[in-house]
């Protein structure tokens, strides 16, 4: 038998105090599906979730896809006639930061919130003005669980083509810097034209 070290297992080490268990998963589980189902019967008959807008995803990799956004822009809001301290109370989320970039996300999140606005029902908070129309009309009105407008995209994958000869003489860096360049010195080129013509003007009225 040889002299050599005596093994050093390391069992005090209280390994048990540091261990993170994960035993209530099915009663947490449980316990979100009750606070759900509670809190669409507290709001009950309105939608359980906000109306949110349209958006682009970033990057050129997923631009073409579609998403549901943070919140409406002021500017949407008021093209479609609602206030913005108004959409809130009426299920509507706002988002002040967001700026629209084109007129097409504009139009599409315009005509999101009209579809909305058609289908809502909203009482006068004064019992004497509610009507019997609109008192039935919500008390028959069904919970919507997801969004009221559903998003629907209308994106068609481009079949694969031959590029065209047209395509290959195209610059696409060259039109982008041109185009940035004109942008750049717009107002300088019409303050300038309409100086000159207006010095012709006055040239000729002296004749």
């Amino acid at each position: 038998m040889q002299n050599k070290q005596l093994p050093n297992v390391h069992f005090r080490k209280e390994w048990d105090l540091r261990v993170r268990t994960w035993f209530d998963q099915p009663g947490r589980k449980l316990s979100r599906r009750r606070a759900r189902v509670a809190k669409a019967a507290k709001v009950a008959p309105r939608p359980v979730e906000a109306l949110r807008p349209v958006v682009r995803c970033p990057t050129v990799k997923y631009n073409y896809k579609l998403r549901l956004g943070r919140g409406f822009t002021l500017e949407e809001l008021k093209a479609a006639g609602i206030a913005a301290n108004t959409a809130r109370t009426i299920g509507i989320s706002v988002d002040r930061r967001r700026r629209n970039r084109s007129e097409e996300s504009l139009a599409r999140n315009v005509q999101r919130l009209k579809e909305y606005k058609a289908k809502l029902i909203v009482l006068p908070r004064n019992p004497k003005k509610r009507t019997a129309e609109d008192v039935a009309a919500y008390k028959n009105a069904a919970q919507v669980s997801g969004q009221v407008v559903p998003l629907v995209d209308d994106y068609v994958a481009e079949a694969p083509r031959a590029v065209t000869a047209e395509e290959k003489k195209t610059k696409a860096f060259v039109t982008l810097r041109q185009a940035n360049g004109s942008h750049k010195v717009a107002g300088r080129v019409a303050k300038t034209a309409a100086y000159f013509k207006e010095k012709k003007e006055n040239s000729a009225s002296k004749k």
